[in-house]
């Protein structure tokens, strides 16, 4: 490597970039010869660093920088790079090599340029740049891919208006990397405050790609081998635990937004309309988003039991959901002065049916005792107490462990079936007509 570093630092910048890729295309083909899966040790990495990312190896030294028409055309060639390679197996690893975060000051501008590298093959549709970024989403923290997705949303949902019709496009050409890029927003946009509700453009693309083909948000899921325990501080294999926390904090997260300001101690009568609050536009796209989520969880089952995974595998993490039964609570007390009861309602309702569904499917692994506990100081709301009272006299299920929520398909005699319950409320716009979970029923047992 030291020999190749000599040779490009008689080049200019974009040269020794273009340079840098075409020596370590062959090293890395060479590799991939005698192992399938080669190491990227440290040589590489320093002096992609060096040539692309411009970072000095001397200690001290000034970091050289490109100009803007230098960094586009920098972005040309690694894009045409990436177009050129026919073999999937390098692409993937210089990609890699170029934009895994390594822990050191090279990696504000590794992001800075995956970026930038991402928003363009978006715009010119390079899918093998979005595969190798659904790909690097996978396989990298968490807190690198919020970045990732923050700089694409700014992109296309706020700089420029009408500019989301561009990345709504991609569902065809990379399927892959939407799931990915679903998973992404959703742990960026949480709606713990106002500046994290997701802006309505993302929202109505995410909605539509969803809408469109329910199963988007399992491909990561059905096309990765998966071990039973998954690495932390990683994204979920799918994005189901952000998208119900999207449609069960909305409600609520919204009319926080409208919450009226304190004048003297007072609450302010009047609120300005452009103040916040969920439209009628905002209602139905998150109910449509429900709806979906609910479609997916019914067909969770079948594929878990395909891997030999049902009982032992929980796409929904438990452990996910008392965060957000908590900030519910917290939500429905910072709220209830302001006659939010319907919003609440709806809110749990929502909770409710989510839950419901996950356990009976598989995708969500607890006790009833345990879900009971979780949800003990909720506000009151009859369809959840009907969940977490559980199901009457069931055969249990043999995948899973004595006490743990068996699957539903049909009630006790005697007992009738929860009856269609969209989760809307008569004074909000109404959902989309759809049974409740048809094929799914579940015992009644009446609230005294």
């Amino acid at each position: 490597m030291s020999d190749i570093r000599h040779s490009l630092l008689r080049r200019d910048a974009l040269s020794a970039a273009k340079e840098v890729l075409y020596h370590l295309d062959i090293y890395f083909s060479s590799q991939l010869q005698s192992a399938p899966l080669p190491i990227v040790d440290k040589g590489p990495v320093e002096l992609l660093e060096e040539f692309v990312f411009q970072v000095p190896k001397e200690r001290g030294a000034q970091p050289k920088r490109l100009n803007s028409l230098q960094e586009l055309q920098l972005l040309e060639i690694m894009c045409n790079y990436f177009q050129e390679q026919t073999k999937d197996s390098v692409r993937q690893i210089i990609f890699s090599s170029l934009f895994s975060p390594q822990g050191n000051k090279a990696d504000d501008s590794r992001m800075s340029l995956l970026g930038k590298l991402v928003s363009m093959a978006v715009a010119v549709c390079r899918i093998p740049v979005l595969e190798c970024a659904a790909s690097w989403l996978q396989r990298t923290p968490v807190v690198y891919c919020v970045r990732l997705a923050r700089a694409l949303v700014d992109d296309y949902c706020c700089l420029v208006p009408g500019s989301v019709q561009t990345l709504k496009q991609i569902l065809s050409a990379s399927p892959r990397f939407c799931c990915q890029f679903i998973t992404s927003v959703t742990a960026l946009y949480d709606l713990s405050s106002d500046d994290l509700i997701p802006p309505l453009d993302l929202l109505e693309m995410i909605v539509s790609w969803i809408f469109e083909d329910p199963r988007l948000i399992l491909i990561t899921f059905l096309n990765t081998p998966i071990a039973a325990n998954l690495p932390i501080g990683f994204l979920e294999l799918t994005p189901l635990t952000g998208l119900i926390r999207w449609c069960v904090k909305a409600p609520l997260a919204y009319k926080r937004k409208k919450k009226p300001s304190l004048s003297n101690g007072h609450v302010t009568p009047k609120v300005p309309k452009d103040s916040g609050g969920m439209d009628r536009d905002s209602h139905l796209l998150y109910s449509k988003l429900h709806l979906s989520v609910l479609q997916v969880l019914m067909v969770v089952q079948v594929h878990l039991t395909e891997k030999n995974l049902y009982g032992r595998l929980g796409l929904i993490l438990f452990d996910h959901m008392v965060p957000l039964v908590e900030e519910i609570n917290r939500l429905a007390d910072e709220l209830n002065p302001l006659n939010a009861s319907q919003e609440i309602e709806l809110s749990l309702d929502r909770l409710a049916q989510a839950l419901q569904v996950a356990m009976a499917s598989g995708a969500l692994l607890c006790t009833r005792d345990d879900l009971r506990t979780l949800c003990s100081r909720l506000p009151h709301n009859n369809l959840l107490q009907l969940v977490i009272s559980g199901p009457v006299q069931q055969t249990p299920h043999a995948a899973l462990p004595p006490g743990f929520y068996p699957h539903i398909h049909t009630p006790p005699l005697g007992y009738g079936a929860v009856p269609a319950h969209p989760a809307a409320h008569p004074a909000l716009p109404t959902h989309p007509g759809h049974t409740f979970i048809s094929g799914m029923t579940f015992p009644f047992r009446p609230i005294r």
